[in-house]
């Protein structure tokens, strides 16, 4: 027979951590969690798009590109999933986003064809 070695007292916290996560997860509401990925995504463009404080510094807009893409297609999918309370302002957020996107790009997009355009239709600006 074989023994299971005994778990070390990191191990078991570990376990325990992992538990109470879970169980916090299991009480936030599913539009609550959809809100949350969408803010930090929104987040995340502005950083790559060189919209904060630190401007250029960590701009890189290949991944601005796919976060805001990312946004669009959580906020298209979760459309009938999340009120209009929630859904607008997330909508205007990703508007702001691919129109600072499009000023940022030397190359321009055609309309139809900068981020996330597949799923908000074109951006003009």
């Amino acid at each position: 027979m074989s023994e299971t070695p005994p778990q070390s007292a990191d191990n078991t916290s570990q376990g325990a951590d992992f538990d109470a996560m879970t169980r916090d997860i299991a009480e936030v509401p599913a539009v609550e969690v959809i809100v949350t990925v969408a803010v930090n995504l929104m987040s995340a463009a502005a950083v790559k798009l060189g919209l904060t404080d630190e401007g250029d510094k960590y701009k890189d807009l290949d991944e601005a590109r796919k976060l805001v893409h990312a946004l669009a297609g959580l906020l298209d999918a979760s459309t009938t999933e999340i009120s209009s309370f929630h859904a607008a302002p997330l909508r205007d957020g990703l508007k702001s986003l691919q129109l600072a996107f499009r000023e940022a790009s030397l190359v321009r997009d055609e309309p139809g064809q900068g981020p996330g355009e597949k799923y908000t239709g074109p951006v003009y600006g």
